[in-house]
């Protein structure tokens, strides 16, 4: 991580949950862009686990899917070399900021948040204090690393906010301690509906198995889901904006093929919907099948995925830790000096 031409290059941080297998939807809304964004910016990727048990987790399950995570990053072209990649849990600080910028918010600002309100409203849930508190954390992931840009979906919006708020917050009462994160919105960015229903998003819990397409799945696996894929009651292949299953493919085709939507449309305009399915899994399995055969490969070496982590944990923790000084110091909680001497 340096300065291109002498300049200080905005630093970016984003990661992904390790719940499961990354998707076509992560890959195209997310991924791609931070791929895109090694060229210009120092860029920090890591694998929230300490978010993903804010339901409940197998263990082996998530350790699992963790360095799962990492290969999937590697595969679809994050350089270790240019950015680092950690894990969450792994690098001191995330929690203790997190513990600080929780004093500093009110409890209502974090009941009216969005995500809670509809997870908490799930019949039989189990709402621990971490999904309330779930906002926060993030908030001290991304304050700690004093990010210039965070790379958000629509669904992530409203806590960058509340991120916002909160360094804004605690900078007009203890001085310019945190930077204030700006949003990054990339052009090419795609919002990815699920296969099955479009009106919901591609997404790796999808009960249904033809919904998601994921970057592990087989040529087969592939052509099947999109040959199954719903359209709408038309003929032509036509986006008319109204959230249809073809309007969601035509969007895939264009985001694989990096194609205006409308010159899909026209190279189309003969096409049956089975044709169009068809030159449509055909694309997308030329995109993700190199991507599945490196996933596969890296997989199975986990020694190599660990020594990515660690590389990026040694990158990561010395920002990490002189952003915590700071905080401690401006809240006034006692140093100590190397000889254990208390500093005031």
């Amino acid at each position: 991580m340096g300065q291109g031409n002498g300049k200080k290059r905005p630093r970016v941080l984003t990661g992904m949950q390790p719940t499961a297998v990354v998707h076509l939807g992560n890959f195209l809304g997310a991924i791609r862009t931070w791929v895109a964004l090694q060229e210009d910016c120092d860029c920090l990727f890591f694998l929230p686990d300490m978010h993903a048990i804010t339901v409940p987790q197998d263990p082996n399950e998530l350790r699992t899917n963790t360095l799962a995570g990492v290969a999937a990053y590697l595969a679809c072209g994050i350089d270790p070399d240019r950015s680092a990649i950690f894990v969450q849990s792994q690098v001191w600080g995330h929690a203790e900021l997190a513990w600080t910028l929780g004093c500093h918010t009110p409890i209502g600002q974090l009941e009216r948040m969005t995500q809670f309100k509809d997870k908490a409203a799930r019949p039989g849930a189990f709402i621990g204090a971490g999904l309330l508190y779930y906002p926060v954390l993030m908030a001290a992931d991304i304050l700690l690393y004093d990010a210039d840009r965070v790379p958000v979906g629509d669904d992530q919006r409203q806590h960058l906010e509340l991120t916002r708020d909160l360094a804004e917050r605690f900078n007009a009462i203890h001085g310019p301690v945190l930077t204030m994160p700006e949003p990054y919105v990339a052009g090419n960015c795609s919002r990815v509906m699920s296969l099955q229903n479009p009106a919901v998003k591609m997404s790796k819990s999808d009960g249904n198995g033809l919904a998601t397409v994921f970057l592990t799945d087989s040529d087969e696996q592939i052509r099947k889901k999109f040959r199954a894929a719903v359209t709408d009651s038309k003929k032509e292949i036509r986006h008319r904006g109204d959230g249809s299953g073809v309007a969601n493919l035509l969007e895939i085709f264009s985001a694989l093929a990096g194609l205006p939507v409308a010159d899909v449309e026209k190279r189309h305009e003969t096409s049956s919907y089975g044709a169009f399915k068809d030159e449509l899994a055909d694309l997308a399995i030329a995109v993700l099948a190199p991507i599945r055969k490196k996933f596969f490969e890296l997989q199975k070496n986990p020694d190599h995925l660990l020594q990515v982590l660690e590389r990026g944990r040694e990158m990561a923790q010395p920002i990490a830790s002189a952003t915590v000084g700071r905080i401690n110091r401006a809240v006034g909680f006692l140093e100590l000096s190397k000889g254990g001497e208390t500093k005031l």
